[in-house]
């Protein structure tokens, strides 16, 4: 879905982002405008790599950098050095065209790279703040992500990351049934608790993770009643956070 299929030009989504948003209250009887969609997008980010509270000219790396679009906007807003990390050779290919005059403008401070979140392509210490956004529910192994994204951390350095997960009382549930991408392997949901253990296994400490469901799945769900998927699975998602069965949560980790 990474690959040939560009999943960001989907109606669900906008402004070449690939994320469910982070949103503020929206009246219901309102059409959402595809300018606010975009900013929803765009302000995950900026609350995920807030969470890092990066210093001016701080190294970041972003796990899963896709489309590249995240990446210019914190290399902008934060004044940081950004290096995107991806797998798939064709989304790789996307961020350099997409973002071709950024890459000018912001020469030495905004860079595209392949490899695995599982095994990153750097050195110890080499970074002032490790971040992902909604990128690692595709990945088998979390435990590895933790201890990869601790070693790479300089000392006092801090992970982010926000993604959904099921909520650590929800027991077994028919998400599954329900969510095409759950049944097929493409997103896998676990309960939260067992990434902040591995973020703690990995020897990160001040580990938090705050559910951000208020600000997601409603707005979200009402996006994509706007859409041509408004009759898909996809609606599902608001029901299964409405039974506690799956939330979106912002997560963090000083090394």
């Amino acid at each position: 879905m990474y690959g040939e299929l560009d999943l960001s030009s989907l109606a669900i989504f906008s402004g070449s982002f690939i994320n469910y948003g982070y949103w503020d209250a929206i009246d219901p009887g309102r059409e959402i405008t595809v300018a606010e969609r975009t900013a929803s997008q765009a302000e995950l980010y900026r609350r995920v790599v807030a969470l890092l509270s990066p210093p001016p000219g701080g190294e970041l790396l972003e796990l899963g950098s896709g489309v590249g679009v995240g990446a210019v906007l914190v290399a902008r807003e934060f004044a940081a050095v950004v290096s995107g990390l991806d797998r798939s050779k064709a989304q790789l290919q996307r961020a350099a065209d997409t973002n071709a005059e950024a890459l000018d403008i912001l020469s030495g401070r905004l860079s595209f790279h392949q490899g695995s979140v599982t095994d990153l392509p750097w050195p110890g210490e080499s970074f002032d703040g490790v971040y992902a956004v909604e990128m690692l529910q595709h990945v088998d192994d979390l435990a590895a992500v933790a201890r990869e994204a601790h070693r790479v951390l300089r000392p006092g350095a801090r992970f982010a990351t926000a993604t959904f997960f099921a909520p650590d009382d929800a027991g077994e549930t028919p998400v599954a049934d329900l969510i095409e991408t759950v049944a097929s392997g493409v997103d896998v949901v676990r309960p939260i608790g067992d990434f902040t253990a591995d973020l703690e296994a990995a020897g990160f400490t001040d580990v938090t993770a705050t559910s951000i469901g208020d600000h997601v799945w409603r707005q979200f769900d009402q996006w994509v009643a706007q859409t041509e998927y408004r009759d898909s699975w996809g609606r599902n998602w608001l029901r299964c956070y409405e039974n506690g069965w799956i939330d979106y949560y912002a997560v963090s980790a000083r090394r």
